[in-house]
């Protein structure tokens, strides 16, 4: 006959953990690759604590988990795509980090995913359109999951780059100053041009004078 037993944060059944949620206790240290020894983890909350380092990518055993809540620490380096691994995921909560480098393309093959939030990170390139414009049945994120990333760009964000410059600004300035440099090319060439023509005449009339008797 099983039991469940209450440890501080841990829920356990048969002695095996399989919710760990310990937020707000001012936790510092790393994440420990040993945690995904508790493969029958469903749900991981160690939100709003002082925790740095990296997302262990060993995380990727816990091949039932469900809820991973790493929001509001110090976690730096990037997201591992070994995430998309955990075949179950319907929460990752990683807002409010000091995580960088591009979002794992992977993680769009997470079809359960229905809460996706790394709001306020250090994250850079394009969001992947697995994740920015999913299609059919699967839930959507919207601008809130992606925002105070300065270097994140794509859809479903505004078109407003880091430099608070849009797409259609930045074209439109390489447009006017390709047309600012071509009217100045243009009067460069004329100038020229018109030089050329005067220098040439007063040359033409200096040797028609040399001909002309004189008298």
């Amino acid at each position: 006959m099983g039991f469940t037993s209450y440890l501080q944060g841990a829920t356990c059944n048969n002695g095996r953990i399989y919710k760990l949620s310990l937020p707000n206790l001012s936790l510092k240290g790393t994440i420990s690759p040993y945690l995904s020894n508790c493969t029958n983890l469903q749900a991981l909350d160690l939100s709003s604590n002082a925790i740095s380092g990296k997302i262990p990518p060993q995380l990727q055993h816990l091949v039932n988990l469900a809820v991973l809540n790493l929001s509001a620490n110090r976690l730096s380096c990037s997201i591992p795509q070994e995430l998309a691994f955990c075949a179950y995921l319907n929460v990752i909560d990683l807002h409010d980090n000091q995580l960088s480098g591009p979002i794992p393309q992977q993680l769009g093959l997470l079809v359960r995913l229905s809460v996706f939030d790394v709001s306020n990170n250090k994250l850079s390139g394009a969001i992947p359109s697995s994740l920015g414009n999913r299609s059919g049945n699967l839930p959507r994120f919207n601008a809130s999951s992606y925002v105070g990333n300065k270097d994140l760009y794509g859809y479903p964000l505004s078109p407003m780059r880091s430099k608070g410059l849009s797409v259609m600004s930045i074209v439109g300035i390489g447009l006017g100053t390709g047309f600012v440099s071509l009217v100045l090319s243009f009067t460069a060439v004329c100038i020229w041009l018109k030089f050329t023509e005067q220098k040439r005449a007063a040359d033409e009339e200096g040797k028609i004078s040399q001909l002309m008797p004189e008298y």
